[in-house]
């Protein structure tokens, strides 16, 4: 309806990293999503600039998790680094997204290290190629 799948994505890994391991979790979302739908034109009369302190402590504390990445590791860091910095680039977490999965094959790939890869990882990098070809 309009959401990027990487949202919906992300509220339901949210709900797992929170406890959340069965359907019920995936349900509740599904019915704040369809409640959401309802308040949708109020919400589009705030200012995007209003909501600019919001984003500010979210990507505040996403950053947190930084601390995880494997700096010693090309393959993994130049990946985290370019989602990282392709979503201000982009204006689009899901574009950020994209290409951080794209570099992330494509390094494993030709480096050689292409069994850490699983044929999920290719069709995604497939189509999303595509989709920037297409767009």
């Amino acid at each position: 309806m309009g959401t990027p799948t990487v949202t919906s994505y992300i509220e339901s890994a949210a709900g797992v990293a929170e406890g959340g391991k069965t359907g019920l979790t995936a349900v509740t979302a599904g019915i704040l999503f369809a409640v959401a739908l309802i308040f949708a034109p109020l919400i589009g009369l705030i200012p995007g600039t209003a909501t600019a302190p919001v984003l500010i402590l979210v990507g505040t504390l996403m950053m947190g998790e930084v601390v995880k990445i494997k700096f010693d590791d090309f393959t993994d860091a130049f990946p985290a680094f370019l989602t990282i910095v392709m979503m201000p680039l982009t204006f689009s977490i899901a574009q950020g997204l994209a290409f951080g999965f794209m570099s992330f094959t494509i390094i494993k790939l030709v480096t050689g290290r292409y069994k850490e890869n699983n044929a999920v990882l290719y069709t995604l990098t497939v189509l999303f190629i595509i989709h920037f070809i297409i767009a």
